[in-house]
């Protein structure tokens, strides 16, 4: 006769499990978040650029995922955000 499974067990591993993940997803945002100098802006401001960004366009999102994996490459680089606006034109560039 086979054992009867425990189902109460494995949705308990599973949901621990799943509580390590989120865990884990919080701490790698905070670290992104250091790593890139953005908690260096007030709450807010970090808000209100998370929040456009999910509205953002797909080419805007696009250089930001070229930037993003340029800056994990260089394992850091350019922290300290001298062109964050990358999906916008610079100012002063061109014609001067």
């Amino acid at each position: 006769m086979r054992k009867p499974r425990d189902f109460d067990a494995e949705l308990q591993a599973l949901n621990d499990k799943a509580k390590q993940l989120r865990a884990r997803k919080v701490n790698q945002l905070g670290e992104l978040v250091i790593a890139t100098g953005a908690d260096a802006l007030p709450i807010e401001q970090l808000a209100g650029a998370l929040l456009t960004a999910g509205a953002a366009d797909a080419r805007a999102k696009e250089v930001w995922r070229q930037r993003g994996t340029a800056f994990f490459r260089k394992g850091g680089g350019d922290a300290g955000g001298n062109d964050r606006n990358a999906g916008e034109p610079a100012a002063g560039s061109g014609n001067t």
